[in-house]
């Protein structure tokens, strides 16, 4: 099925004009309505639609019909014809039935926040695995809206079709193909789980120690990636920039070799349907020794958006009263240091430095990053020993591998030996212990 082809009608829906509204509920929200509003321009952004106009309703009671209140609704028409919107972003949940009567009384397209976020992945999944999981997330959520007529849908186009076109999976209101669909999916994403079990069991027994990255989307994950790593991974200051998890080895002090992984990004009120079917992706997560999480501290929601990663987390039993046993140390990255004033500044550096599992730093400029590595390095170190070595003069290359795969904390060059006071992991000794000839380790 060609879930992901374009063609040249492809940029009008990217251009499409909308507007965005957004139910405030009696239900306490961690971020206000201007940053609700606000995040809700960067999804559409993202997707290159053009938002002309954002309001926020107050909504005592949620109607079942429509959400808003019918004369809430009046204005949401007339806000969407005053800005020749052809498409109305609705920032909340919405049922088929209010999706469906909303569109009748405003007579533009809508979609929830929920479609919104799906498109934005439909459209930039890049690896197989990625476009599975996906089109997985977005027959669970079509298949509950299958009352709506498909008519109005006229041409192809990419994502899956709530901008425009007829959908690319042309499901014709037929549950039984979603359902056989869905189930080939899930077996293809059990294989990639199993291939992912594979690949880590042997990860695991190198053994090479994994690092994940998670956050909040365009907290700067992918920046700091490619500081780390000097991968050239898209990092852009746009929601959702990476959505295919990517690996690389990076060289930390004290480690011969470790391995980072850069995730998607997280974002309030990610879809049910995407935790779930991301789930294989996150479980890179799940299996890493250690998690630095990136949080955008220039951020105004930075708070917020902190509380909504660890929700996540808590989901995937990282975090929590149900967290696993062997759940991995997380560390905090504040990140975008550069962007904070002087005074704003000095208040961030006084509150990281009363926390031991907290780095300040810039990814960008790359101010605080070599503090972010050792720090890394002491946590997967841990449990290293110091040995005492006397070693050749003429055995340089003994000291070499010494520097790469440990951290030499002093040497002491005598008349025929060199000895050496270094800290090792129990697997990088035994390694080193191979080597036998010329090497004596201290009693």
């Amino acid at each position: 099925m060609a879930i992901f082809n374009r063609d040249s009608d492809d940029e009008v829906a990217r251009g499409a004009r909308a507007v965005v509204v957004h139910a405030e509920t009696h239900n306490a929200d961690r971020r206000d309505s201007d940053a609700r509003l606000e995040e809700a321009r960067g999804l559409a952004l993202a997707i290159g639609i053009d938002v002309r106009a954002a309001q926020a309703f107050r909504v005592r009671d949620r109607k079942p019909a429509t959400l808003f209140g019918s004369g809430q609704v009046d204005q949401i028409a007339t806000l969407a014809r005053q800005e020749e919107a052809e498409l109305i972003i609705v920032d909340n949940s919405l049922s088929p039935v209010q999706q469906s009567n909303l569109e009748k009384a405003c007579e533009a397209k809508v979609i929830d926040r929920t479609g919104l976020i799906l498109e934005i992945f439909g459209e930039r999944a890049a690896t197989n695995e990625g476009r599975l999981q996906v089109e997985l997330a977005h027959l669970d959520y079509q298949a509950g809206r299958l009352v709506r007529s498909w008519t109005h849908l006229e041409r192809q186009r990419g994502g899956f079709g709530f901008l425009g076109g007829p959908g690319e999976t042309q499901i014709e209101a037929d549950r039984r193909m979603i359902r056989d669909r869905m189930a080939k999916i899930r077996r293809e994403l059990d294989q990639v789980t199993r291939t992912r079990g594979l690949h880590r069991a042997r990860r695991q027994r190198a053994p090479w120690p994994v690092i994940a990255l998670v956050g909040y989307t365009n907290a700067g994950k992918s920046t700091l990636f490619n500081r780390l790593t000097g991968a050239d991974v898209m990092a852009e200051d746009l929601l959702f920039a990476t959505l295919d998890p990517t690996m690389r080895q990076i060289a930390l002090p004290g480690l011969d070799k470790a391995i980072l992984s850069d995730t998607v990004g997280f974002v309030s009120d990610l879809p049910t349907q995407l935790i779930a079917a991301f789930r294989a992706t996150l479980e890179e997560v799940l299996s890493a020794d250690l998690i630095v999480h990136v949080r955008d501290i220039a951020h105004p929601d930075t708070e917020a958006q902190r509380d909504d990663v660890l929700d996540v987390l808590g989901e995937l039993n990282v975090v929590g009263e149900n967290a696993d046993e062997e759940a991995p140390t997380i560390i905090e990255a504040w990140n975008k240091l550069d962007l904070l004033g002087q005074e704003d500044e000095a208040l961030a550096r006084e509150q990281a430095a009363r926390r031991d599992d907290v780095i300040i730093l810039s990814a960008l400029t790359g101010e605080g990053v070599e503090t972010l590595q050792r720090a890394i390095s002491d946590r997967m170190t841990r449990g290293a020993k110091v040995y005492g070595l006397r070693l050749p003069v003429a055995d340089g290359a003994a000291l070499a591998w010494l520097h790469e795969h440990g951290e030499v904390l002093s040497t002491t060059i005598e008349e025929e030996e060199t000895r050496v006071e270094v800290r090792l992991s129990d697997a990088a000794f035994a390694r080193f212990a191979k080597r036998g000839q010329g090497i004596n380790p201290d009693a």
